[in-house]
């Protein structure tokens, strides 16, 4: 688990074609990893990786063909500067919100614009992670938990503020960035909950509809 607060910017120093998955080397620049250990988890642009050796300053990772197609991890190249965040001890500080660095969907920036000192993204996120986002509601963007502004279907407004912008790799997206974007976590499973026994059934939509709602009573004619 993680809190979506970025801990430091690192650079990917070297990817290697591994039978037909990659292993990626992280130099990690300002992260401390004293306290972290083989198996170890490290989020990358919001991807949960494990670190299988640590040469010093900074870890290899092992990237599967899942992780590879479900996240915008495969637009990165030798150079790529990544957000890195280790994951959560149980003294850590919960800052951001409870992120699990498995990715959703990948979005993409629409637009960015100064705001007096702040900067306005409006980023589009696949359509079916569009119920699970929410006006005032938290939302993880490569690794970084930000505040949803506005909701207009499955485009999203974020303010970021200065800080944000210069500790984060937010500072280098354009439009048309890719982005890593994982949802909050208590509306998937709050979704698959209020499904009840129909969770189980296999094939067609097992998502939430209004004609379900209604049917099973949590709305009112």
């Amino acid at each position: 688990m993680f809190t979506g607060i970025i801990e430091a910017v690192g650079q990917i120093q070297s990817m290697q074609p591994r039978g037909g998955d990659v292993r990626l080397y992280v130099k990690t620049a300002g992260l401390d990893l004293d306290d972290v250990k083989l198996g170890d988890s490290i989020a990358v642009n919001g991807v949960c990786l494990t670190a299988v050796e640590l040469p010093g300053d900074g870890f290899w990772a092992d990237v599967s063909q899942e992780t590879i197609r479900r996240t915008a991890l495969s637009r990165l190249k030798e150079g790529s500067r990544v957000n890195l965040e280790k994951a959560l001890t149980p003294s850590s500080r919960l800052g951001g919100h409870l992120v699990s660095g498995h990715v959703d969907g990948v979005g993409k920036v629409l637009s960015l614009k100064e705001d007096a000192r702040s900067w306005h993204f409006r980023i589009e996120a696949p359509a079916a992670l569009a119920r699970y986002i929410a006006e005032k509601g938290s939302i993880t963007v490569d690794g970084t938990s930000l505040t949803v502004n506005a909701v207009d279907g499955a485009i999203f407004d974020l303010n970021i503020v200065p800080h944000t912008m210069q500790q984060t790799v937010m500072g280098e997206y354009q439009a048309g960035s890719p982005v890593n974007l994982e949802v909050d976590l208590i509306a998937r499973y709050l979704e698959r909950l209020l499904l009840g026994d129909k969770a189980a059934e296999s094939g067609g939509d097992s998502g939430l509809s209004m004609s379900f709602l209604a049917e099973n009573g949590y709305l009112k004619s």
